[in-house]
C-alpha cells in the first residue's frame, strides 16, 4: 500500500469501528483507540464484551451490524484468520475502508473487501502511519 493512498484514508476518514476493542489498557487496540480519539476521529469500539457498555466515553457495540450510521474505516484488532469475518462484515455496512493491525494479515479478506469496492489497508498501524505521513486534523 503506498502512502498516499493511506494518506487518503487516514485524511477523510472520520468513523472508526475498532473491532476487537479491549478495555484493558495494556492491551494495543486501547491504546490505538485513545490515540485516534485525540487525534479528533470517532472511535467505536467493537466486541461482544463491550456491547452496551462505554469504553473511553464512546459507546461499545458486539459487532458492526450494530453500529448505527455509517463507519468509514474498520479497523481490525483481531486474528488473520478471523479478518475474513469481519471483511465479510465490513462489507455488509458499506465501510469504505478496511485496515488489518500490524500483524493481521489475509490475503483472501483483502480480496474480498477490495472486490466490493472497498480500500484495504494490511499489516499496518494507524498510530504509527499518522505521525510518520505527518498528518494532523
Amino acid at each position: 500500500m503506498n502512502d498516499q493512498t493511506i494518506r487518503d484514508v487516514l485524511t477523510r476518514t472520520q468513523r472508526i469501528a475498532l473491532v476487537g476493542a479491549s478495555d484493558r489498557p495494556e492491551r494495543p487496540s486501547y491504546g490505538v483507540m485513545k490515540y485516534l480519539l485525540d487525534q479528533g476521529y470517532e472511535v467505536i469500539p467493537v466486541s461482544p464484551k463491550l456491547a452496551g457498555k462505554t469504553l473511553l466515553g464512546q459507546q461499545g457495540y458486539a459487532s458492526l451490524a450494530d453500529v448505527p450510521g455509517e463507519i468509514d474505516m474498520v479497523d481490525v484488532f483481531r486474528n488473520s484468520e478471523a479478518a475474513w469475518g469481519v471483511a465479510q462484515e465490513a462489507i455488509a455496512v458499506g465501510a469504505k475502508t478496511l485496515w488489518l493491525q500490524l500483524g493481521v494479515i489475509n490475503e483472501q479478506a483483502a480480496v474480498l473487501a477490495q472486490d466490493a469496492g472497498m480500500t484495504v489497508i494490511m499489516d499496518r498501524c494507524p498510530k504509527i502511519e499518522i505521525p510518520r505521513l505527518g498528518i494532523t486534523r
